[in-house]
């Protein structure tokens, strides 16, 4: 496999729109100590998201449901990494985005090779396999709530599960192949 290179966020090639509602994206999250390998971190595919600029800053927003393994640990820590891959990988993405974490090794269970850079506030996740991850930091956290919304037809996406929380983040390093 070939090496990351880091990348300005502000270089990123490509399409986000696409990147992330068709091709989508594994959102990973780790504990601050890496004690319990293989429990100490979490994914989850995502095809809700955005990238931008907020605040002077590269940001990107993440969407997260309370009930999801991956909440508990975004919730914990303040990193966390958005990962992108080709779309030889779109099986394994749909895999993580059906199994628990709770239940199932979801990396083993789908041939990838989680990796993790640690730094003063904490530790990133990520796989080696991804063509395209975004190291991220909260900046700020809001659940969504339903008296908010003004188009109520959004609110078909809520019938079967419970209100997101979203999270901008700062997008502190991209690592591209």
């Amino acid at each position: 496999m070939n090496k990351f290179s880091e990348i300005s966020p502000y270089e990123m090639s490509g399409n986000p729109i696409s990147a992330i509602g068709k091709e989508w994206m594994l959102v990973t999250a780790a504990s601050e100590n890496g004690a319990d390998f293989g429990k100490d971190y979490n994914t989850m595919t995502a095809s809700w998201g955005g990238v931008g600029v907020l605040w002077g800053k590269p940001v990107a927003f993440v969407f997260i449901r309370p009930e999801r393994h991956t909440f508990s640990f975004t919730e914990k820590g303040d990193l966390m990494t958005l990962s992108f891959f080709s779309e030889e990988y779109k099986g394994a993405l749909a895999v993580c985005g059906k199994k628990s974490g709770r239940d199932t090794d979801k990396a083993a269970e789908c041939s990838l090779t989680p990796r993790f850079i640690e730094d003063s506030r904490g530790r990133y996740a990520y796989f080696d396999e991804a063509s395209r991850v975004l190291l991220c930091r909260k900046l700020y956290s809001a659940d969504i709530e339903e008296n908010r919304f003004i188009d109520l037809d959004c609110l078909e996406s809520y019938k079967n599960g419970g209100f997101h929380k979203m999270y901008i983040c700062e997008i502190t390093k991209v690592m591209d192949r």
